[in-house]
């Protein structure tokens, strides 16, 4: 996999963001691969379909590709996307694309990282303010993605540091957290509290430490009369897919 950006294609455009959408898209058609089946290529969907960029033609898979020129290896937390309403539609259709995050620099692909589809809900998508009267798409509403607000677990590696992950690993990885994917955004929002909480507390951590978000998660999640239940059966179900261990009274490991 080549890092470096075709330079030559900047010719002729003058705006950097046009320049930017040129050089990444066509990174990307040249060696992103699918990292669900392992398809050497992905397609590039038509202009303007909504809420994605690319499909895999042997899977059916869809991603968007969001990138920025940073010269850090840490994602920033809010990251601009398009319009509100039609953003929060894709996602809570349950057919929702999986979202690739590129950093560059010196147009050089520095870091690529992809978060499966099943960590997307409303309430990790902030509404912007909507555009002047006086503005040429008057009244349009923009949003932006809160990185801060998915799990670390979710936030899988393809090129770190300029370093390439191989593919067999990269598909392995993805495939484990993809087995996450629940059938409701209830769940979905149960799935990424339930991670963040548990990313809070060290390696290893016992039931009674997450009983102490009970507060915490009653608050999210206002309908839920038995806030304990719901943790423990969570645990559960992190602890059948392989993403935590159980160690016997009360206590859990993170694997």
């Amino acid at each position: 996999m080549n890092l470096d950006f075709d330079m030559s294609l900047a010719k002729g455009y003058n705006s950097n963001s046009q320049i930017t959408r040129v050089l990444t898209e066509d990174w990307f058609a040249r060696n992103m691969y699918c990292p669900i089946c392992g398809k050497q290529t992905i397609q590039k969907v038509k202009a303007n379909a909504p809420v994605k960029d690319y499909i895999c033609e042997n899977c059916k898979s869809q991603y968007e590709l969001k990138s920025k020129r940073v010269n850090t290896d840490s994602f920033q937390s809010i990251v601009a996307d398009g319009e509100y309403t039609t953003m929060i539609n894709r996602i809570t259709s349950l057919d929702n694309p999986s979202f690739f995050f590129m950093h560059y620099d010196e147009y050089r692909v520095n870091n690529l990282i992809i978060v499966p589809k099943c960590f997307f809900t409303p309430t990790i998508i902030k509404e912007r303010k909507a555009l002047p009267s006086t503005a040429r798409r008057a009244g349009w509403q923009g949003c932006s993605i809160l990185m801060r607000k998915i799990p670390s677990i979710a936030k899988i590696p393809i090129i770190l540091n300029g370093v390439v992950r191989p593919v067999t690993e990269v598909v392995t990885h993805y495939n484990k957290v993809f087995s996450l994917q629940t059938k409701s955004i209830e769940s979905r929002g149960w799935l990424i509290d339930t991670l963040n909480l548990v990313e809070r507390l060290d390696n290893t951590f016992t039931l009674h430490q997450m009983y102490a978000f009970v507060k915490e998660l009653q608050l999210k999640h206002p309908k839920n009369n038995n806030i304990e239940a719901k943790i423990r059966q969570q645990l559960q179900f992190l602890r059948d897919k392989g993403i935590i261990e159980f160690k016997g009274n009360g206590k859990y490991r993170r694997i």
